[in-house]
Parts: C-alpha cells; structure tokens; sequence
C-alpha cells in the first residue's frame, strides 16, 4: 500500500529537511534584530519560530518513516498516529504561549496559520494513521495531504516570521 508513495515521501522528507537547515540559517542572519528587541520573550520566539521547526520536523520524520520498507502498514500507522497526537498536544501549548504575550497581539490571520491551520492538519494526521492502520485506502491520502499541508503552513509562517523582522526593523 505504500509502496507506491515512496516518491512522494522522498520528495516531502527531502524538502523539509532543507527547510529545517534553511530556517537555521534565516534564524541565524535576522538574530541580531531579535536580540535588538527591546523586549524579546521566549514565548514569542516558542510562539512563532519553533513551531515552524516542529511542522517541518513532523512532515520529515512521517516521510522517512513511510519511506522505510514495512512489512505491514499497521507499525508505521502506529508511529504517525503518535505524532499526530504529540503534535495535537503541542498546537494547544503554542495557542496557549500565544494568549500570554505582551509583547504582540496575535490577528485572525495569525491564530488561523500559527494555530488553527496546523491543529486540523495533526488532526488529520491522526485521522489518516486510524485509516491506514485499518488498511484502508483513505489513510494512505489523509497522511500524505497532512505532511504536504506541514510544509506549506511551515513555508508560509517561515515568510511571515521574517517579513515581521524585515519590516519591523
């Protein structure tokens, strides 16, 4: 069943870790406009840069695990299945973080793309493990559009995020 994902999976798994390494390297050049802020708060930076580390970080993990060759599609259904979980649970601290800061009042474009967005995407995540793990089709679908939609909310919230300091600067 999965067989005929590894494409795929080699493609998402490759374009998140080049990601991850180009996030590093943005984090790295635009530090000295976080360290000038005249009120930098971790919650802030756990607010809005980590978590796009995690979403990239998700979508490699699930991609190299789909890659690997299972007997069954029921142990890597388990493990995604898992990180749709930890990663449903760590959507609700980040909207948590969120709701404390001082320093920014987050907008309805922020919560949808930094909250809302990924939240249903672990969901779905989830959701597609149940499927895959019951050897159903539909699974196979839910996952690969959750590591796709990983990405893209990654990719999206890495260009607001560095916009942000570009412009605030």
């Amino acid at each position: 069943m999965l067989e005929a994902w590894t494409n795929f999976y080699v493609m998402t798994g490759t374009s998140a870790a080049a990601l991850i390494g180009l996030t590093f390297v943005v984090i790295t050049v635009t530090v000295a406009a976080i360290r000038s802020d005249a009120n930098p708060t971790h919650d802030g930076i756990s607010t809005f840069t980590t978590p796009i580390v995690v979403h990239f970080g998700t979508a490699l993990l699930t991609s190299a695990i789909f890659c690997a060759p299972w007997w069954s599609p029921r142990p890597p259904a388990t493990i995604a299945g898992f990180l749709g979980l930890i990663g449903i649970v760590y959507s609700l601290r980040v909207a948590l973080r969120a709701r404390r800061l001082d320093s920014y009042r987050l907008d309805a474009e922020d919560w949808t793309w930094y909250h809302i967005v990924p939240s249903i995407l672990y969901v779905l995540l989830f959701a597609g493990s149940l499927f895959l793990g019951a050897a159903h089709q539909a699974g196979v679908y839910a996952v690969a559009a959750a590591v796709l939609g990983l990405l893209f909310v990654g990719v999206r919230n890495s260009w607001d995020v560095v916009t942000y300091l570009v412009v605030r600067r």
